[in-house]
């Protein structure tokens, strides 16, 4: 898969790409864009100014990495957007660096859904600041690996007080009737899942976040995958666990993601000093 990477608007260079292959600190969203537009856009810078301050301490601004972003996707009808945060200041060395961030757009062909259903297994494992989408990516990786490898679709994590959490790449939600239970853990609060809690009173639909204990998983009558590349994703199994997921209802809970329309990366004032900045 090719992408097109930009670094402040400027093409990558040697240097830029060499840190970050070898200091893995940082933070970044990435989500799908079509004729220059997102769902949860809001969300997601959001995301990344949190991460920029606690990272950094310093913020790039939500107008610059809109024009960032927008300067990105120019002329894409639909793409997939990754923006990350890091500074080639900050190395094993010496991490003393606070300021703001450089801004890395890649631009790629969007990628299809992760699955259309999936059978899961539980994993104990707990990611390090789990609220910060950050570089650290090893444990989710592995832990994807290994339960491929154990003949499973994905791994599902579980805290160390045998808390369900989030998975490797997603959030989790289980269906108890009309209500759609999200589980209340140390975890990433994922874009999509804060879309589809948005527009579920839209489908006659509600929600609540509480603890859910994996030996407790058997009391639901469903349990879905969400992600900016996969709105829902049917599980049908946790271990030995099987759903017999409602596709009428799962239906419904996409619907709740559809509901939420896709906001402009640049408005016109932005799309013409994005236009400048592209000469």
């Amino acid at each position: 898969m090719s992408a097109t990477i930009l670094i402040d608007g400027l093409p990558a260079t040697p240097d830029d790409l060499a840190h970050q292959a070898l200091v893995n600190y940082g933070a970044y969203t990435s989500f799908r864009v079509e004729d220059g537009a997102a769902r949860g856009l809001d969300l997601h810078l959001a995301r990344l100014e949190q991460a920029a301050v606690e990272l950094f301490g310093e913020s790039p601004g939500e107008a610059g990495v809109r024009r960032l972003m927008a300067l990105g996707v120019a002329g894409r009808d639909a793409c997939w957007l990754r923006v990350s945060l890091f500074s080639p200041d900050i190395g094993h060395r010496d991490s003393s660096y606070v300021g703001r961030p450089k801004v890395m757009t890649s631009v790629s062909p969007a990628p299809p859904p992760l699955a259309t259903l999936v059978r899961l297994t539980a994993m104990p494992y707990e990611r390090e600041t789990p609220h910060l989408k950050h570089l650290a990516t090893f444990g989710l990786i592995r832990a994807r690996r290994a339960a491929r490898a154990a003949g499973f679709g994905d791994a599902l994590f579980v805290d160390g007080e045998g808390r369900v959490t989030e998975g490797t790449l997603w959030n989790i939600g289980f269906v108890q009737g009309d209500r759609i239970v999200w589980p209340q853990a140390p975890m990433l609060a994922g874009v999509t899942q804060t879309l589809i809690k948005r527009g579920l009173p839209q489908v006659g639909l509600t929600s609540e976040t509480r603890p859910i204990r994996l030996d407790a998983i058997n009391a639901f009558d469903a349990a879905f995958l969400c992600n900016s590349a996969t709105p829902v994703c049917p599980i049908i199994a946790i271990d030995d666990v099987s759903f017999a997921n409602d596709p009428a209802l799962l239906a419904k809970v996409e619907a709740a993601w559809t509901a939420q329309a896709p906001q402009r990366i640049a408005d016109h004032d932005d799309d013409e000093g994005v236009s400048r900045l592209g000469r």
